[in-house]
């Protein structure tokens, strides 16, 4: 993890190998097979909780603020996704970028609250 270029807050960087044997492309679509906006929304899920700042365990996940997808992930494709954090009232809020080798995939918005117990 990194510090943001933004001064918001951190910024971290996964990255994906998105596999043909997907299950999900046996659906979405079989004669043309790109990977689901859905799937793609997990993976910066999973990307935030994996680089979440601080140990991100006491995080979980309060809402999708955004989806934006602005180009196709397919079968043999990195998905890099680029979150930068900013603390907000009782957690967090990440905005990503899911890329591929051909440019931006998505922009996504997702808050997260920090679970005191």
């Amino acid at each position: 993890m990194n510090a943001g270029g933004n001064g918001a807050g951190p910024r971290s960087e996964v990255r994906f190998s998105i596999e043909g044997s997907e299950p999900v492309f046996a659906g979405h679509y079989p004669d043309f097979p790109i990977f689901p906006g859905v799937c793609v929304v997990e993976c910066v899920h999973r990307a935030a909780i994996a680089a979440a700042p601080g140990t991100g365990s006491g995080l979980s996940l309060a809402a999708l603020e955004s989806a934006r997808f602005t180009g196709p992930v397919f079968p043999g494709d990195v998905l890099t996704v680029t979150a930068d954090w900013t603390a907000v009232e009782g957690g967090w809020k990440c905005s990503a970028t899911a890329s591929t080798e051909r440019g931006e995939s998505a922009t996504v918005r997702l808050r997260y609250r920090e679970d005191r117990g």
